[in-house]
């Protein structure tokens, strides 16, 4: 049994025509996920050069749930664009040894590419539905790999782009159908390039309409496929419930102290205190790194209100610890440029009712334009930086 040469696939659509306009927005998708992606790491760990804060109020809301829905777009275009290329693998490897030595560089770099896209799709979509089959952290590992996948694209271009200027040139057909891209035998009935491609888009649309429901509410009732529909306690989702953080009996305790430290100076807070104190009310959405948003009212204590108790000026950042005891995310920091913000609350209310228990009750975090993870729920202690 022989093994099978590139003639040998039937396929009339198969080429570098197809590969070539395939991977063009395959190019585009990944690389607007890249970005998005990028800027949702920066917000975790902001660096001094990067203008991150309070303002727009949605724009972490809308680069993320843009990340999820171009990474969800990607899938049906990888997949053609690896179908469309699959008969490459059978290409006997050239004779001499430089060529030779070229031909399996350009191989390794093909598998890098593949290898690190895959991962980045497969567990990036495994992180929306908040399913962790693995040992690793996931957000370092996603990062990582963004960097090698988007790395080995552009050495892939860069190898591909005499072949790609070609194909998209202006073809020179008898038939006038540009659909054959001679890389095997023409099949009656079978598929055209622009068949094909139009299939390859149609198909990523639709999985996005299907999904992205979660990030944009008024597709909500088409997007069947949407791992939130924008329903939990209060009509808010949650990702963490209060029992699988470990912070039930902690946060249910009647002797609950809310503590504001600057230094030596230190105040203490119970619930019924913090309600005492002058109340904001702001529309503020909520958004995830799993794609999902949701705007609500929130009714609390602005935080530099609370640092004028122990005398802290408003332009600081402040370290917030939370009652529970399993997981991630149980300390965040919040920036000064968020802190002077008045729209930062320690929120009591959602929709003019206490916070649920799920939703971070006795209180929580909730500031514009920050990541859902680090709007810290069951809030123990407000710690301003030196």
């Amino acid at each position: 049994m022989r093994l099978p040469r590139v003639e040998d696939f039937e396929a009339r659509a198969r080429g570098p025509r197809l590969t070539a306009r395939v991977g063009t927005w395959l190019g585009v998708a990944f690389g607007v996920c890249f970005l998005t992606g990028m800027w949702s790491h920066l917000q975790y760990d902001p660096p001094a050069w990067a203008p991150i804060g309070p303002r727009p109020t949605s724009l972490y809301r809308w680069t993320q749930g843009l990340h999820v829905a171009t990474g969800i777009a990607c899938v049906p275009l990888l997949l053609v664009k690896l179908w469309s290329v699959f008969p490459r693998l059978f290409a006997r490897p050239p004779a001499g040894l430089r060529r030779l030595a070229l031909h399996a560089l350009e191989r390794w770099s093909i598998a890098v590419l593949v290898a690190s896209a895959l991962f980045q799709l497969v567990t990036g979509l495994l992180n929306v539905v908040q399913w962790y089959p693995w040992s690793f952290s996931f957000r370092p590992a996603h990062e990582a790999v963004a960097w090698v996948a988007i790395g080995s694209i552009l050495v892939h271009v860069a190898v591909k782009l005499p072949v790609v200027r070609q194909t998209f040139a202006p073809e020179d057909t008898e038939d006038g159908d540009g659909d054959g891209d001679g890389t095997g035998a023409e099949r009656a009935g079978a598929p055209g390039r622009r068949a094909v491609l139009a299939t390859a888009l149609g198909a990523s649309a639709v999985a996005t309409v299907l999904t992205v429901g979660q990030s944009v509410p008024w597709l909500r009732r088409v997007s069947v496929l949407a791992v939130r529909d924008g329903t939990g306690p209060q009509g808010l989702p949650i990702n963490r419930t209060a029992r699988a953080a470990g912070a039930v009996d902690a946060a249910t305790d009647a002797d609950f102290r809310l503590e504001v430290v600057h230094g030596d100076r230190r105040v203490t807070l119970s619930r019924a205190e913090l309600a005492a104190l002058p109340q904001r009310t702001h529309r503020l959405p909520i958004a995830c790194v799993e794609g999902w948003s949701r705007s609500a009212t929130w009714t609390g204590v602005a935080v530099r209100d609370l640092l004028e108790l122990v005398g802290a000026p408003a332009a600081s950042t402040v370290r917030v610890t939370s009652m529970q005891t399993r997981g991630a995310f149980a300390r965040s920091e919040l920036p000064a440029v968020f802190v002077e913000d008045h729209r930062t609350l320690l929120a009591l209310e959602l929709e003019g009712e206490p916070l649920d228990l799920d939703h971070g009750f006795p209180c929580r975090i909730i500031a514009p334009n920050r990541p859902g993870v680090l709007q810290t729920k069951w809030v123990r202690t407000l710690e301003v930086r030196a």
